[in-house]
């Protein structure tokens, strides 16, 4: 049984629908990609599996359980974390408290400090700056901040959208390196970036959403060897 379970998602935004029949899964220790150009879907599959959209059709499991009717603060509980796109930080608070407000379910907030202290140990420039505003942070600073804010709920599964975008190259290894550590120490993920090439090498396999479904998904290997991967989105 997987971790996470996609059956035949169908969502939409009042009358325009944007995915169809859509189906994954995500296995446990796996780091699992979802690829595809602008207005493809995959935001829109985050929100859903995270509980900020209801599907009009078909079904969303976790560890064996429908989730699809949950509020996203009971998914969250139930242990699946999702990082969005923009980041989302609280501007005007510190960067420790925006860390604390992530472990705010019971089962996170009965392991606030050795979590907190994990983060730390993840991103040493937060523990720099616990004291520091979010908004005066530089780019790269608050995708940490975000990422660890997830970390703090204590995630079997984290869904990280777009975390190195508008990052400079330095900054974007440093977060896929965070990325592969936190795979390392045992939390499962699942991840949309449109950095392919990155994404991928970092990934265990990957799927390709066009206009809303899956059109291709395989071993991250096999799909970086794709031609047409290679010409859509790898530029060669």
């Amino acid at each position: 049984m997987a971790l996470l379970e996609v059956d035949r998602l169908e969502v939409s935004y009042g009358d325009v629908q944007v995915l169809f029949d859509l189906s994954l899964r995500v296995e446990e220790g796996e780091v699992v990609s979802i690829i595809g150009g602008n207005g493809a879907g995959k935001s829109t599959l985050l929100r859903a599996i995270s509980g900020l959209l209801r599907p009009r059709r078909g079904e969303i499991r976790f560890d064996g359980r429908p989730i699809q009717t949950l509020p996203p603060e009971r998914i969250v509980a139930e242990g699946l974390v999702h990082v969005p796109e923009g980041r989302r930080l609280f501007g005007l608070m510190s960067v420790e408290d925006n860390l604390r407000t992530g472990a705010y379910n019971p089962r996170a907030a009965a392991h606030e400090e050795e979590t907190l202290e994990r983060v730390f140990g993840l991103f040493p420039r937060l523990k720099e700056r616990t004291a520091q505003m979010a908004m005066t942070l530089s780019g790269g600073e608050q995708q940490m901040l975000a990422i660890g804010r997830g970390l703090m709920a204590r995630p079997r599964l984290l869904m990280l959208d777009e975390p190195s975008l508008g990052l400079a190259p330095i900054v974007i290894r440093s977060i896929f390196d965070t990325v592969r550590q936190v795979a390392a120490q045992g939390t499962t993920v699942l991840l949309v970036e449109q950095d392919v090439k990155h994404s991928l090498e970092l990934s265990h396999r990957g799927y390709v959403l066009e206009h809303g479904r899956v059109v291709l998904e395989g071993p991250a290997a096999e799909l970086l060897g794709n031609p047409h991967i290679r010409t859509a989105y790898l530029g060669i």
